[in-house]
């Protein structure tokens, strides 16, 4: 009995962390309710079968996989080209298709040359919390017009939508920060719960208009068509597996201790499984899955330490995906809910990434390393998309991000100052 009830809450911890973020991306696309339904049923058979991969094959641990941040905040971010008018959705989704086949490529490759420790080694502090900094802010804006209703029911801010959302976002952040260990394990979960039924009190929900034609359903692959090579995706793709590299990592070594395994973790290993996590990822046509160290928290607040009802629940939330019914109940999630509900997630990498700035003041070199990174990334997102029209058409989507150039110059100039200080010590240590 004990079994199944830990299952059952691994079972809603996991669904908690993945439901709001399919239906988020297929609302930045425009995808219709019905494609909505197929991408989050997609998502949910991945992210089983990715869990219980990792579970058995690699890392070991209780530590479920889910949407990488990442992963979704690139397919926020590219989903402006859609947006502007300047890109088709379906040219988008599968030019990111083959970036998540081509991040799980180098996954295997670093792990079968072993050289994942000398790529980690370019991700310092300095270099992790530029991005962080960086990432947030590029998602800023979505996620605060979502918040605001724009582009839900109407082009315009819906107070209404807004006032309810905001309910929510505060609620979300009370019970997060509850003294009650339940409160706040389940805080988003509570909070989607008691939103939707806000929302539809209020009227302020979209109808399902979705008919379900079979009892049973079999997730289909490659749904956004064959992929698509688009340069500055397939660059933007590269460097956020290196990133994606530190979050395997970090998620293990915490998990790793609040579930006090006693064996080390294999790195290469995981990265292997990690690596054909994103080929299925890929292949179905969803988010890139990575382990997600939120599940250090659930751990150390139920006590939950053993395997066993992190794989049952794991693949109950497989199973679930073979239900249309169920898919499409959870496809009509109102959209300014789910950003209502992820808000204080995604909102505190901000904080992730000033800690990792303050160790790296420590280096006489970083303030200035910081600045320029930080001014390049932020310039670069003010500029418009039209006017870098002058540019060669490969360099035009990989110069208008400035979340990655501002990674780019942050790497550049750390290894520069690093060479330069070897030189001078060097210098003063030669007779």
């Amino acid at each position: 009995m004990k079994n199944v009830f830990s299952s059952m809450q691994w079972m809603f911890f996991i669904l908690a962390n993945i439901v709001v973020i399919p239906v988020s991306v297929g609302a930045a696309y425009g995808l219709p309710v019905a494609d909505i339904a197929t991408l989050l049923q997609r998502t949910f058979f991945v992210i089983g079968i990715t869990s219980l991969l990792q579970g058995l094959f690699g890392h070991k641990l209780p530590l479920n996989e889910g949407p990488a941040g990442l992963w979704w905040s690139l397919f926020l971010i590219f989903a402006g080209m859609v947006a502007s008018g300047k890109q088709e959705a379906s040219i988008v989704l599968r030019s990111l298709e083959l970036g998540i086949f081509i991040a799980g490529g180098i996954f295997l490759l670093l792990s079968v040359f072993r050289l994942i420790n000398p790529i980690k080694k370019l991700f310092t502090p300095l270099v992790t919390g530029t991005y962080l900094v960086l990432l947030v802010s590029q998602l800023s804006g979505p996620f605060v017009k979502g918040i605001l209703g724009v582009d839900y029911l109407s082009d315009r801010l819906d107070p209404k939508v807004a006032i309810t959302a905001v309910i929510i976002l505060i609620l979300t952040v009370i019970l997060a920060k509850s003294r009650f260990k339940f409160l706040s394990s389940y805080s988003i979960l509570i909070s989607l719960a008691t939103g939707w039924i806000l929302f539809a009190l209020l009227k302020i929900t979209k109808p399902m208009n979705l008919e379900v034609h079979s009892f049973i359903s079999v997730p289909k692959v490659f749904t956004w068509g064959t992929p698509t090579f688009d340069a500055g995706i397939v660059l933007t793709s590269i460097f956020t597996a290196f990133l994606l590299l530190t979050n395997l990592v970090a998620s293990a070594e915490v998990v790793s201790k609040v579930s006090e395994s006693k064996e080390p973790v294999n790195y290469p290993r995981s990265t292997f499984i990690m690596g054909i996590n994103h080929l299925i990822s890929g292949a179905f046509s969803v988010i890139g899955a990575v382990p997600l160290g939120g599940a250090a928290g659930f751990i150390a607040t139920t006590r939950i330490k053993e395997r066993l009802p992190f794989l049952i629940g794991s693949t109950a939330i497989m199973l679930m995906s073979f239900f249309p019914v169920l898919m499409a109940f959870l496809a009509s999630l109102p959209v300014p809910l789910g950003y209502a509900t992820i808000f204080l997630a995604i909102s505190s990498l901000i904080g992730l990434g000033l800690n990792e700035l303050r160790t790296a003041l420590q280096n006489p070199d970083a303030p200035a390393i910081i600045s320029l990174s930080l001014m390049g990334g932020f310039g670069l997102m003010a500029v418009p998309e039209d006017a870098l029209s002058t540019l060669p058409e490969l360099l035009v989507s990989l110069v208008n991000n400035g979340l990655i150039i501002g990674v780019i110059i942050a790497i550049v100039l750390e290894q520069i100052f690093r060479k330069r200080q070897a030189i001078q010590e060097r210098r003063q240590t030669a007779p």
